[in-house]
């Protein structure tokens, strides 16, 4: 059943963030007064393990550790602490990487998991997208094997999409991205299995009508350990929303931060650290640039 578990040296330099509604920095505001008020101190950390960085996860086996992945190449996730540098990478045996997207970590019955979307699909032209799903390892660095893989479709054709998120109940939903299409919610159907290819459940209405603006096509999504919030993100800003509005079908933004000024060249992934602490990770802008890893501490 799957029901259970969540919703990512060398030239590292830590971005530690605390975005700012009343102040200048690292991101501006927008939104009414109950928007989050943050602050920003430090750098952005290069990663040069993560060119294609595309998602990232807190794990709950090992507080303090990271797992994230580049959307292309071998079938690995990488291990990074919370000053962005890399302790190690675990191979998936047996995984295929079509297009990974999205990472999250949460429980399931071998106690805590690891979850890997495989859901980007560019050119909107698969027939179904593929979720990852093993005991989280308690190494930093080697192999799993015998990794679940949990098939699904969306019943109103293909669609590209690089948001995955799971909620502390255990309700897996996919976010499309907005490029292909509109930008969407989907669940997870309560009793797909593996091997099996499940039909995915809208969730309301689309957020748009046809496809979303470049700036406000969603690239990744996380849920707060206490599931009140879900923050989604674009290449330059973060959304928040209150999980029962978002869950419900209703596109209401309790607050928006924009990151354009953090620095990444090509921001990509997000994930809660605990209820305030918000991560990122980036794509390094092509031609094998070091990924971007960054911290956000948030009151909201």
């Amino acid at each position: 059943m799957f029901r259970q578990g969540i919703s990512s040296s060398g030239y590292a330099v830590l971005f530690v963030g605390f975005v700012a509604l009343t102040m200048g920095g690292a991101a501006e505001q927008n939104g009414s007064s109950n928007a989050a008020k943050c602050e920003v101190a430090g750098s952005l950390v290069h990663v040069p393990e993560l060119p294609e960085g595309s998602g990232v996860a807190a794990s709950q086996r090992s507080p303090g550790r990271f797992w994230a992945h580049n959307d292309s190449g071998e079938p690995f996730v990488v291990a990074l602490d919370s000053n962005g540098t890399v302790r190690g990478r675990v191979r998936v045996a047996g995984a295929k990487v079509d297009d990974w997207e999205a990472v999250a970590v949460g429980p399931c019955p071998a106690g805590s998991c690891v979850y890997i979307g495989d859901i980007g699909d560019n050119d909107a032209k698969r027939r179904d997208v593929a979720i990852y799903r093993f005991p989280e390892p308690a190494d930093a660095s080697g192999a799993v094997d015998g990794a679940d893989v949990f098939r699904a479709r969306y019943p109103d054709g293909a669609h590209d999409a690089e948001a995955l998120l799971v909620t502390p109940t255990g309700d897996i939903l996919i976010v499309t991205k907005g490029e292909t299409g509109s930008v969407g919610l989907y669940r997870v159907p309560p009793g797909a299995k593996p091997g099996e290819t499940a039909t995915l459940q809208p969730i309301g209405k689309p957020r748009q009508s046809g496809k979303a603006p470049a700036d406000e096509r969603i690239t990744d999504g996380a849920v707060s350990p206490s599931g009140a919030w879900v923050a989604l993100r674009t290449n330059s800003a973060l959304l928040l929303f209150r999980s029962k509005d978002l869950m419900s079908g209703t596109w209401k933004e309790a607050s928006r931060v924009s990151l354009k000024t953090v620095g990444e060249p090509q921001g990509e992934g997000i994930a809660f650290g605990d209820e305030r602490t918000i991560y990122l990770v980036g794509e390094g802008g092509g031609k094998s640039r070091p990924g971007t890893f960054g911290r956000l501490v948030c009151a909201f």
